[in-house]
């Protein structure tokens, strides 16, 4: 059984913050056409992240637990089709996963596309069947998805290719009512086990409106810029050097270990949770 990367400290930092359910923080949150941003910071600056959104920030609660176990087995073509085109900056991209909500057992096959203005489209329905190898219901799904995203998938051949996993905490900004989210014990594992994990680094998405939010200007004010981190693209490319990666060099020149961890006991192929 694979089992969920380990909470890191992070009950402390947001210990003190006021809660919100889940049902209120997505009538609130999603109000808001948003933008999304990625920031990977060390993750002793998170106590001074979370300390400077202010005395209104609240954090999601749902029973009782306020950090959350995910896991995502992303699917490609072979030749890694859908790499390759965020990787070249196509216009039509994709990706596809199953995720898990480790905590609650949920699982959910997801397509992402690009859409307009460098958005993100996600379309998702709930997953019952092969952790490893898409159901038929599933690829039914992408091929619709797919297809009204202008990309024709009808002679590809979809496999696992990467799995990530990681702890999240969500906070909610009650003044723009927008959101931001914390990963850590970020884990990647490629099919032949063979992983790498960043246990001294956090990625910080902020989901607010084009001018930022208060936890944007807040990072922006501490040195930190928004990445192109794609957790499938940056850890693909970190495992496998010999892909195309230039968009992402930044991050792994500045936050990756120099080189992967031979078999890696979160291998793609282990039992599901």
């Amino acid at each position: 059984m694979t089992a969920p990367a380990p909470s890191l400290g992070l009950g402390p930092v947001v210990g003190a913050l006021r809660p919100i359910g889940l049902d209120e923080l997505v009538e609130r949150a999603s109000l808001l056409t948003r933008l999304d941003r990625k920031y990977m910071l060390p993750l002793r600056e998170l106590p001074l992240v979370v300390g400077g959104l202010g005395d209104d920030v609240q954090v999601l609660e749902m029973g009782g637990a306020r950090d959350f176990g995910y896991r995502s087995v992303y699917f490609d073509t072979p030749e890694l089709d859908g790499y390759l085109r965020t990787a070249r900056r196509r216009r039509r991209r994709y990706k596809l996963r199953v995720r898990t909500y480790l905590d609650s057992g949920d699982h959910y096959f997801e397509v992402k596309t690009s859409g307009p203005r460098g958005t993100t489209v996600k379309q998702r329905i709930p997953y019952d069947g092969d952790l490893w190898r898409l159901s038929s219901e599933a690829r039914a799904y992408a091929d619709e998805v797919l297809a009204g995203a202008g990309i024709d998938s009808g002679g590809f051949r979809f496999v696992p290719t990467l799995v990530t996993s990681y702890r999240r905490t969500t906070l909610f900004l009650p003044a723009s009512d927008s959101r931001v989210t914390v990963d850590t014990g970020l884990t990647w594992t490629l099919p032949d086990g063979t992983g790498l994990r960043t246990p001294d680094r956090a990625i910080v998405e902020t989901k607010s409106g084009r001018a930022g939010s208060e936890a944007d200007r807040l990072l922006w004010s501490l040195k930190h810029r928004p990445l192109p981190i794609s957790k499938y693209g940056t850890g693909l490319a970190a495992l496998r050097p010999g892909l195309p990666a230039h968009r992402w060099l930044p991050v792994l020149r500045r936050h990756f270990p120099d080189f992967p961890i031979p078999n890696s006991p979160t291998a793609l192929h282990g039992s599901a949770a």
